[in-house]
């Protein structure tokens, strides 16, 4: 294996670990490190070459959750479908604006999961809750506005797509997170088909990034049952990283405009 194949299946294991041991935020880590570890020097690249990786973590991910009961696929489908609308759209706009300005932004939305990390999460809602014909609508406005940013950057967009389950339906969060791993591999599926049909995917690189990832994962569960009572200071922890991956990341893309390099 060559340096740089080594370096996808590091990044790769970096993603899966992260994702394991706190549950989410670490598939927006996917980019920067295809970008500034792995070598991809084409954003749009990395960008294609992330969505498919993280879109086959969370469909393995899925098949967890569902075996445990934990998804309301109802809700998670019609969450889904407008979402995948919303990704290839998101996606194709994606691929028309500027690499380096796109990373700026990227960086921005990095910030903002960083935040949300920071918040935390309740566990409180309806472990009983059915979809129904007044649910229906507020979950397909969700779901587009989800996949949406999910397809323009290229992201899984867990964040967004947690919150966004739990308001439009009023679920418990252990049933958001189970259910919003379908629309993360559907949204990641999508962005990622769009951006192969450019001939932006590095499917030798998404490869070695999934293998790295489905290792990490493993690794990063059985720390997670150790640290159960942790995972809290953790994801503090882990927020604080991503603000200074976005702060790089920003200094990357805006510095030169801006006379900083």
């Amino acid at each position: 294996m060559s340096p740089q194949d080594l370096l996808a299946v590091f990044a790769g294991g970096i993603v899966g670990f992260s994702l394991g041991l706190i549950g989410g935020g670490g598939s927006v880590l996917a980019v920067p490190l295809l970008l500034y570890v792995v070598g991809v020097r084409d954003p749009h690249v990395a960008i294609g070459t992330s969505a498919l990786a993280v879109a086959l973590n969370a469909f393995a991910n899925l098949a967890q959750h569902a075996r445990a009961g934990n998804v309301k696929w109802p809700c998670a489908a019609t969450f889904g479908a407008a979402g995948v609308v919303g990704a290839l759209i998101g996606s194709t706009v994606g691929k028309m604006v500027n690499g380096q300005h796109l990373l700026a932004l990227f960086a921005i939305v990095m910030a903002v999961v960083g935040a949300s990390m920071l918040r935390g999460r309740s566990g409180e809602g309806d472990p009983t809750v059915r979809m129904d014909s007044r649910m229906a609508p507020r979950l397909v406005a969700a779901g587009l506005g989800a996949g949406l940013l999910s397809g323009f950057f290229g992201i899984g967009g867990g964040f967004l797509i947690v919150p966004g389950l739990i308001v439009a339906s009023g679920m418990p969060i252990l049933n958001a997170v189970g259910s919003s791993l379908f629309s993360v591999g559907a949204f990641g599926l999508t962005t990622a088909a769009n951006y192969a049909l450019s001939g932006l995917v590095d499917w030798k690189i998404a490869i070695l990034f999934i293998i790295g990832g489905v290792v990490g994962g493993l690794v990063g569960m059985k720390l997670a049952i150790r640290l159960a009572d942790r995972r809290g200071a953790l994801a503090r922890i882990f927020a604080v990283l991503l603000f200074a991956v976005a702060a790089y990341m920003l200094y990357r893309s805006v510095g030169p405009l801006v006379g900083l390099h």
